[in-house]
């Protein structure tokens, strides 16, 4: 049936999609209403007082549910015959259903092999839908209860927060994407979002903002604890008078564990100086408490200080949030001067004022959220104002973090950039600068010539020891006699020559015959020839074309000599005709390799020139001078 048609199946496959995931919505919002409606059915089974029959704990139990979503409850039963409204949400109790909610949003926004990817809008319908669906029976169901639920909540803010958490869900499961933004949204935003540097400073900031709150949260709660040392006694006895049966102890007990996440925020705005409600007459800050208190008798509220201003506990406090700018200044910092990037990458003093600025603006939106969360009414006479003032902590948490974070930023700032060559910051180039790379064939070019180079540098300084200045080609007899006197060779009666293989190949490399010549492992080595070193080119100047009397080593003899010579080494490949005028002189190219060496080992007549003449700088005889190399 499903390989009638593509397009049918892909349909269906969408259809079965959302299905699932308003499935997965309903399943979600049962597990929490079922968790809490054990929870309490097991605390009235084992109450040996119970005040109603199993209907009432399960009344009770969805309305304990609808209250962590943040619906207001009613208590009809008071002693003045008044409904007394319930709306502190206790924030503990609250992390289960969003977690679920956020949990089912994703896991159906996710793709299933086999199956196409479902529409992400498509999933936030339907896992609220179903979520919702759970959450009006639940109200149906709690409607004749000891708390019921007041129906104006419902829509606002159960709705919304279900709502976010699928929300938050359908985003997780796509990756955590910043943009791009939906069509109606204004231009400017949208162009902001696709740039990925304003991106990356709207993820520092919201991070730096993140651990604000949670300095925050961690100090108001470690505040509270001092709290509740110094009073151990008021908590017990509170704790003891609530109920007198292990039960009833263990309710209470489970009832402060899910107040604590709202003790820490009193903690916190205590510390940011707006304290927190004790009633429509008191307030207690850092300076003291302030009118008469009306709050009911519970463990946690013991911790309420006295009216005594300037005690330890007020330093302590004021310190959280001095803590919570610091820790938004350093994370701040570290992205704005990373230790992996160079200085030129590093963000300027502008961009870090303005990415702590928005931290600071957030974490203040987020603690005058949570703020107004972690308190509400609990009657229709004082307790009308129970809990933190949050249109005040909010600001305060703005103004603590910017005015602290701000200067402290920039000092964190300048102190990582304190050096330009610290030891931990690399000097690398720029990301957008154009790196230049050098290819294979141009690298070994290069490491060939500076061996050349080396090697014709270290061959120079050994002949200028041997002969105790520059050699000239065009004299040989004159630096290879003064070699043999420095070797000791003169008792020879002849200098030596050099040995075939001194003149380099055609297409032999420099380096190679003169390094080998000059450390003395060439075939003439140990004969006298110790700073010899060969010539690569032969000169261009005229006069260097001359002997030393005079006569032109281009004239029209030796230039027939050579033709004749080269006729008769290529094997009769070159045609018959004389050789033409000699033309300008032009670099010439190395010699070939000379003929075999003579019996006595040396390979020219200028051997028998007789040392002292040469040593005198007397002229050798004229049929005793070499033949001038063959180009």
């Amino acid at each position: 049936m499903t390989q009638r048609s593509p397009k049918a199946t892909a349909e269906r496959n969408r259809t079965l999609a959302l299905a699932s995931a308003l499935v997965r919505g309903a399943v979600a919002a049962g597990l929490g209403l079922g968790s809490l409606t054990v929870l309490v059915m097991v605390l009235w089974i084992s109450s040996p007082y119970p005040d109603s029959g199993p209907g009432g704990a399960l009344r009770a139990g969805a309305g304990v549910w609808l209250l962590a979503h943040g619906a207001g409850l009613v208590r009809p039963d008071t002693l003045s015959g008044v409904p007394a409204p319930v709306s502190m949400v206790p924030l503990l109790l609250a992390v289960g259903p969003v977690w679920l909610a956020h949990r089912a949003a994703r896991d159906a926004a996710e793709a299933e092999e086999g199956r196409p990817r479902p529409s992400q809008a498509g999933v936030f319908c339907a896992v609220t839908a179903g979520y919702l669906l759970v959450v009006a029976g639940a109200a149906a169901g709690a409607r004749g209860g000891s708390l019921r639920p007041d129906p104006d909540t419902l829509v606002f803010p159960v709705a919304l927060v279900v709502a976010g958490a699928a929300a938050a869900g359908v985003w997780t499961a796509a990756g955590r994407p910043l943009g791009p933004l939906p069509s109606w949204s204004p231009l400017v935003l949208q162009e902001a979002i696709a740039r990925t540097r304003f991106r990356d400073r709207a993820e520092a900031a919201c991070r730096s903002a993140a651990v604000g709150v949670t300095v925050l949260l961690g100090g108001g709660a470690l505040v509270v604890a001092v709290a509740l040392g110094r009073n151990a006694g008021a908590a017990q006895e509170a704790f003891l008078g609530l109920a007198g049966d292990w039960p009833g102890r263990f309710a209470v007990l489970l009832l402060a564990a899910s107040l604590v996440p709202n003790a820490a925020l009193w903690g916190a705005s205590y510390g940011l100086g707006p304290g927190f409600s004790l009633g429509t007459g008191a307030t207690a800050t850092p300076l003291g408490l302030d009118g008469t208190p009306a709050a009911p008798h519970f463990p946690l509220l013991a911790a309420v200080p006295d009216q005594e201003a300037g005690s330890l506990l007020s330093g302590a406090a004021l310190a959280v949030p001095v803590a919570a700018a610091l820790a938004v200044a350093w994370f701040t910092a570290r992205r704005a001067a990373p230790a992996d990037v160079p200085r030129a990458q590093v963000w300027s003093r502008r961009e870090t004022v303005l990415v702590t600025l928005l931290a600071a603006l957030a974490c203040g939106a987020a603690t005058g959220l949570l703020m107004a969360v972690a308190g509400g009414p609990l009657g229709t006479g004082a307790l009308r104002e129970f809990g933190p003032v949050w249109w005040l902590a909010g600001p305060a948490a703005l103004a603590w973090t910017a005015g602290i974070g701000v200067p402290a930023v920039l000092l964190l700032r300048l102190w990582r950039l304190r050096t330009p060559g610290w030891a931990w910051r690399r000097d690398v180039p720029e990301a957008d600068e154009p790196q230049v790379t050098e290819s294979a064939p141009a690298k070994a070019a290069a490491k060939t010539a500076a061996k050349a180079t080396a090697s014709e540098e270290k061959a120079g300084a050994d002949a200028q020891a041997a002969i105790g200045r520059p050699h000239r080609w065009w004299v040989p007899w004159r630096w290879r006699g003064r070699a043999v006197g420095a070797s000791g060779d003169a008792a020879q009666g002849g200098s030596a020559a050099p040995a075939a293989s001194a003149v380099p190949a055609p297409g032999a490399a420099p380096e190679t015959v003169s390094g080998a010549l000059a450390d003395g492992a060439g075939p003439g080595a140990g004969r006298g020839d110790a700073g010899f070193e060969p010539y690569d080119f032969l000169p261009t100047d005229p006069w260097h074309g001359k002997d030393w009397h005079g006569k032109d080593w281009h004239g029209k003899d030796f230039r027939e000599a050579r033709w004749a010579s080269l006729k008769r080494g290529s094997g009769g490949l070159m045609a018959d005709f004389p050789a033409g005028p000699a033309g300008p002189a032009g670099p010439a190219g190395p010699a070939g390799p000379a003929g075999p060496a003579g019996p006595t080992g040396q390979t020219g007549p200028a051997d028998s020139a007789d040392p002292a003449e040469v040593a005198a700088g007397r002229p050798a005889p004229e049929a005793d001078r070499p033949e001038p190399p063959t180009p």
